[in-house]
């Protein structure tokens, strides 16, 4: 059997995964084509949409196509899963003779940094799906797919022009359904994005605080953390935040957006002041105050 993957986070789904898929289909010698979405991307620290979700959005959006079987076996995993065991798991489920594997242009451009590749190399052909110039190998099979979306995109403007039509109202009503979560998520993946780690986020509604929400993260030293405060700025100031205070430190920055604060800490700071224990005190208090066990 001759196959094809497609994997990612699909969080959401959009036309241009529709297109790729279509593409793939047309041009592609294959007897299925496997979409799977991951638990958690092994480049990321966080998603927004539930992996079942968006499981459920896919089996949707691909039900009319008859050689395409939404695949669940790394968000059954409820781990990260590097591409290698997943090529790996449906060699040992199938009798496959051939097995092309569809990754963005940007990802081909990253493979060194892919749990090994190299092995990776020897067991699939990669087709890349293209969206913009990027120079390719002349040998390398390739998808042109003219749409300039993202998921991230799409989730900072959810224009429905992008959004299949079969799953358009549920993604809308998921991204929208709460303004607070729904920034509270754009901070998260801001940070993920650029590696700061052991992100909480706590929610201090109904609890007698003084903002709605505070972030802690984790920097990676000193610099790290006024890095991550340039991208904050680059990434939320463009979808309509306001920073209303930036006490910024080597150590220690604490950003105040009026109802959300967050607090970037090396680990020894971090460690030193125990901020989670304070919020989750602080909840509790209010608990007892209220008589709710």
């Amino acid at each position: 059997m001759k196959i094809a993957i497609f994997g990612g986070s699909f969080d959401p789904p959009h036309n241009g995964h529709v297109m790729i898929v279509e593409k793939a289909l047309e041009t592609l010698d294959i007897d299925k084509l496997f979409v799977i979405p991951t638990y958690l991307s092994p480049f990321k620290k966080t998603f927004c949409a539930p992996p079942q979700m968006r499981k459920i959005w896919l089996e949707k959006l691909f039900l009319p196509y008859k050689k395409v079987e939404v695949f669940s076996y790394e968000c059954d995993q409820e781990r990260p899963v590097p591409t290698i065991e997943t090529v790996k798991y449906l060699m040992n489920k199938y009798e496959l003779s051939k097995i092309y594997l569809i990754i963005g242009s940007d990802h081909y451009a990253s493979l060194v940094k892919w749990h090994n590749h190299e092995e990776l190399s020897t067991l699939v052909e990669f087709v890349v799906a293209s969206r913009d110039t990027t120079k390719l190998p002349k040998d390398l099979k390739n998808l042109s797919i003219n749409v300039n979306i993202s998921s991230s995109k799409l989730r900072d403007f959810l224009d429905e022009t992008f959004i299949p039509k079969a799953i358009q109202n549920e993604v809308k009503e998921y991204y929208t359904r709460n303004q607070m979560d729904n920034r509270n998520e754009k901070i998260v993946f801001a940070l993920s994005e650029k590696k700061a780690e052991d992100i909480q986020v706590f929610d201090m509604r109904n609890k007698d605080y003084f903002v709605n929400s505070v972030v802690i993260a984790t920097t990676m030293g000193e610099r790290h953390g006024l890095s991550l405060l340039d991208h904050l700025k680059t990434e939320l100031k463009g979808a309509g935040e306001v920073f209303l205070n930036v006490d910024a430190d080597n150590n220690w920055t604490v950003i105040d957006m009026g109802d959300i604060l967050i607090h970037l800490m090396t680990p020894e700071y971090r460690a030193k002041y125990n901020l989670e224990l304070f919020l989750k005190e602080r909840e509790l208090e209010m608990k007892r105050v209220r008589g709710v066990e």
